[in-house]
């Protein structure tokens, strides 16, 4: 599953519209993210880390890193 299939998939399960996400990713960040923008960079899978931290932190999510040796 791609970023962008697996965003959307999450914030429909916490009943959010990307619309609504970009919003709350510009408030909480103090940069401009329309719907556009926000898809753009879901479509062209360039999405920061720092973006998809806030991204989770917004849907109520954590990112974390495993160690897949274990």
């Amino acid at each position: 599953m791609n970023i962008k299939n697996r965003i959307k998939m999450l914030a429909v399960s916490r009943g959010m519209t990307l619309k609504k996400l970009s919003e709350k990713l510009s408030d909480i960040t103090n940069k401009n993210y329309s719907y556009n923008s926000l898809l753009g960079k879901l479509n062209r899978e360039s999405l920061s880390l720092k973006e998809a931290f806030i991204i989770a932190n917004i849907l109520n999510y954590q990112l974390d890193f495993i160690d897949i040796n274990k």
